[in-house]
């Protein structure tokens, strides 16, 4: 989603298209070229929207559990307050329904209402200002085709002053531009893979907005790239998707990463948190062309210079003694006295880049809460952790915790009380 769009751009590629179209047609009907209809290219724009919102997994946040599929009110918890994802059904009240094709890009790439109101960030448009306007038309063509939903779009519930909304402005002239910060004319060097793949990364599937480190306003730090960062609100960590050996992609190779977008699992590691969500309605559904796009990109960021220091302070003896005891209790049966599991049914801890994160909190979530891989095509019926919050103080889960982080040549840091505390707070 790299390919800065303009209004020439934006003709080019309709050009383009209705002239793959006619070809497609001219040849499947031996040389004698098919009529292209408006109705056929409405389908054909509808379809494309509906594997964008897949792909960008536009339910994720406007969708509510059990509810009419985006209709929105599902809640987004931030250190900010909860914000609530409206409908975009096509719903002429509470939705919609009343806009148009230039409004639905204006809040995609500006961040405002049809009446010029300003989106809070939450909604990603510092991402999606990236979207082309053919794929943005595209979006809103599918989400014009839904069956309205007549459901009122629930009011955030924010703390002062960030209910304030005219503090929107304030934030955007300090960390907000329409324009996208990628430059509009690509390396020459670069392949098609590369610009799809960087297109995709940094816009429509918005990778930066759980993978870039953010200050305390909320504003991605663009200039850390990928480098990994706490999901504040709900003590998840999204690991670097850098080139960092240890703590990022660089040991992946870009078959683990599309491994691990269609099925959940690789050899390397298994989804979990918010990433098993993203898998689970968006990227499986993803072409493999797509995915091989995105793993081509990711693998040629450069490592985002880790402080190995902050991650390697160690635990105490007594701790690592615990520790060992609880892992050969409770986890070396799946996991195996060596740390390398048992793929695809179990993941391997030693080398594991949630385990050895900046941040300890997935390995914390799955020892108390437990949980699954996504149920995909690829992996339908995904093995499972069970939980051990009941069974485990708050000290033996730093312990164990501590332990798998230290051993087998994994080099991360020790775990605090407090740490598991946030957590088990987070996941009650």
């Amino acid at each position: 989603m790299k390919v800065r769009t303009f209004m020439a751009g934006v003709g080019m590629l309709a050009i383009a298209g209705v002239a793959a179209v006619f070809w497609a047609g001219y040849r499947e009907h031996g040389g004698t070229a098919a009529p292209v209809s408006a109705e056929t290219d409405a389908g054909q724009r509808v379809e494309r929207g509906r594997y964008l919102a897949r792909l960008g997994n536009c339910m994720g946040c406007h969708t509510a559990a059990g509810g009419q599929a985006y209709a929105g009110g599902r809640a987004l918890d931030t250190p900010f307050g909860v914000f609530y994802g409206p409908n975009l059904t096509p719903d002429p009240r509470h939705g919609l329904g009343n806009w148009s094709a230039d409004d639905f890009w204006r809040a995609l790439h500006h961040g405002k209402t049809p009446d010029g109101s300003l989106l809070y960030p939450a909604f990603p448009y510092p991402s999606y200002r990236n979207v082309s306007r053919a794929d943005a038309d595209a979006l809103f063509a599918y989400l014009q085709s839904l069956p309205p939903a007549a459901q009122e779009n629930r009011p955030h519930e924010l703390k002062f002053p960030y209910d304030q909304r005219w503090l929107v402005a304030v934030w955007r002239a300090f960390y907000f531009r329409p324009q996208s910060d990628r430059p509009d004319t690509p390396p020459e060097e670069r392949s098609e893979a590369w610009l799809r793949g960087r297109y995709l990364v940094q816009g429509l599937a918005h990778c930066a907005e759980c993978h870039t480190p953010r200050n305390r306003l909320g504003a991605m730090a663009l200039s850390a790239g990928l480098a990994g960062s706490r999901i504040e609100g709900q003590s998840w960590y999204a690991p670097p998707l850098t080139g960092d050996q240890a703590t990022g992609l660089g040991a992946w190779t870009e078959q683990d990463i599309v491994e691990l977008l269609k099925t959940g699992v690789s050899r390397r590691s298994h989804a979990a948190g918010p990433m098993a969500e993203a898998i689970l309605q968006g990227f499986q559904h993803a072409q493999e062309s797509d995915l091989r796009a995105m793993a081509v990109y990711l693998k040629s960021l450069p490592a985002a210079g880790t402080d190995k220091a902050a991650l390697a302070e160690p635990a105490s003896q007594a701790v690592m003694q615990n520790g060992g005891r609880l892992y050969r209790q409770y986890c070396a049966q799946c996991h195996q006295d060596d740390g390398k599991g048992n793929v695809p049914a179990w993941p391997p801890l030693a080398g594991n880049i949630s385990v050895m994160a900046a941040a300890p909190d997935n390995a914390i979530h799955m020892v108390l809460s437990g949980g699954f891989p996504p149920s995909t095509a690829g992996n339908p019926e995904p093995h499972g952790m069970p939980p051990f919050g009941q069974m485990l103080n708050d000290q033996d889960v730093a312990a164990v915790v501590s332990y798998i982080r230290q051993s087998w040549d994994n080099q991360a840091s020790a775990v605090s009380l407090p740490e598991v505390r946030k957590v088990r707070e987070a996941a009650r």
